[in-house]
């Protein structure tokens, strides 16, 4: 299963942030959220992805921050239901904190939820340290946020 370089206007990928965007809203029952969801979150940054049979199956996003600070936030970390347990966040995930080395960025941040010990369970596993909540996600009691920093 190769890893694809997508642009986020994809449709196939468009459908995973749609279905990512829909569980969100199921789990925390809350559909008020306006943080951008769609291909905009990613301007300027990479989406990577993983096809099973043809299918867009796994996707990640690098987008980095246009400030001085060197960073860069992960976005949109989606393996559709039927594709999951085989490693493929794992993988997206390592993959986008190499693009983010390879590109100088200094630090990659994330913010995931509460309710979410997979994804918390990901992001500690690879070396990410929890941080105070950030940007949008500041004061959001449900919003976990993450920073890894990278080594020259």
């Amino acid at each position: 299963m190769p890893l694809l370089t997508l642009n986020p206007t994809d449709p196939r990928a468009l459908t995973l942030m749609d279905a990512q965007r829909r569980e969100l809203i199921a789990l925390y029952d809350d559909e008020a959220s306006t943080e951008p969801f769609g291909p905009e979150a990613l301007r300027g940054g990479v989406l990577l992805g993983f096809e099973d049979g043809g299918a867009l199956v796994a996707i990640g996003g690098l987008k980095p921050w246009t400030d001085e600070s060197g960073s860069a936030e992960i976005k949109r970390m989606y393996v559709a239901p039927q594709a999951r347990g085989r490693g493929l966040g794992k993988l997206i995930l390592a993959a986008l904190i190499a693009w983010a080395r390879e590109h100088g960025v200094r630090r990659v941040v994330l913010e995931t939820g509460n309710r979410q010990a997979e994804a918390v369970g990901l992001y500690t596993g690879a070396g990410f340290a929890q941080i105070p909540n950030f940007g949008y996600y500041a004061g959001l009691d449900a919003s976990l946020c993450f920073e890894l920093v990278l080594e020259p």
